[in-house]
């Protein structure tokens, strides 16, 4: 039996543990985040214990020192996730192979004040204003006019501001206010099922309006179109990552590709194609053969 890695203990790895088992997989979970970990001699993780990691950990210091004391090959390696989480340098790639993306610009903090209005002023408002790292909807902000709008940036450039933060850049994004918004998993290139995700009536009414799934909103197994599912499949060919969520916003008239994520949470089987699992199974076992 494959011995599989698996660093967040999680809603994923708590449902694809048993699918895995019955096709020889044993996924085990690796704790590598607050705690003390030994270095050396009395090291909590054994090297050898392991065939392949799932994905690489998200605190990327943290999975630093896991990869090197797994010393095994990852279905989604480092470069997949940092790839992955620069949403800027994503949408920058997507635009450039011709895939939608939304109205987008990039900030590098810091920048004067009359840098960040001729930002807001080239959109329509709302504006969407995010961290060029975070996931689930981490600082992530709608501003309805320019005041708002360059308070949200003052707050991003105090946090910024300080020495050891790593990321000191943003995104402002034109406001999609009637789109529904999929997640879709892309396995191997290919198409692998979608959720749509949908704030409640009563969460809509009381303002919300992000649709992660952290926040608040319900994901439910839906039949993607065609196109949809090419266009989700071409983000993954053209990042070159292996186990990729696409998330699509769809309106009447656009199909745009908001974000993606090489660290999906996988969701219910029920919301997948059926032969799933059998696909996960086998490309964990194709990385550990090419390794």
């Amino acid at each position: 039996m494959l011995e599989l890695a698996v660093a967040n203990r999680e809603e994923t790895f708590e449902r694809m543990r048993a699918p895995l088992a019955e096709r020889g997989i044993r996924a085990n979970h690796v704790p590598v985040s607050e705690r003390v970990v030994p270095l050396g001699d009395g090291a909590s993780i054994d090297a050898g214990a392991y065939d392949v990691g799932f994905v690489y950990p998200g605190r990327l210091m943290e999975g630093g020192v896991a990869d090197a004391m797994l010393d095994v090959p990852w279905l989604n390696g480092l470069s997949a996730v940092a790839t992955s989480r620069n949403k800027a340098g994503v949408l920058t790639r997507l635009d450039r192979a011709g895939l939608p993306v939304p109205d987008s610009v990039y900030v590098s903090n810091p920048v004067d004040e009359g840098d960040l209005v001729d930002v807001y002023e080239r959109f329509e408002p709302p504006v969407v204003v995010k961290p060029n790292s975070t996931t689930r909807g981490v600082g992530v902000a709608k501003a309805h006019d320019r005041d708002s709008f360059l308070g949200i940036c003052d707050y991003l450039g105090l946090v910024q501001d300080y020495k050891a933060t790593g990321d000191k850049s943003f995104l402002v994004q034109e406001y999609l206010p009637d789109a529904t918004d999929y997640r879709v998993m892309v396995l191997e290139g290919a198409y692998v099922g979608a959720v749509e995700r949908r704030l409640s009536d009563t969460a809509r009414e009381a303002g919300q309006w992000k649709h992660n799934v952290h926040r608040g909103a319900t994901a439910s197994g839906v039949s993607l179109s065609d196109d949809l599912r090419v266009i989700a499949e071409s983000v993954a060919e053209t990042l070159e990552i292996d186990l990729l969520g696409v998330d699509l916003l769809v309106t009447d008239d656009r199909v745009l590709v908001n974000e993606t994520n090489a660290r999906p949470t996988i969701d219910a089987a029920t919301k997948y194609e059926p032969d799933f699992y059998d696909r996960l199974a086998d490309a964990i076992e194709r990385r550990v053969a090419s390794a």
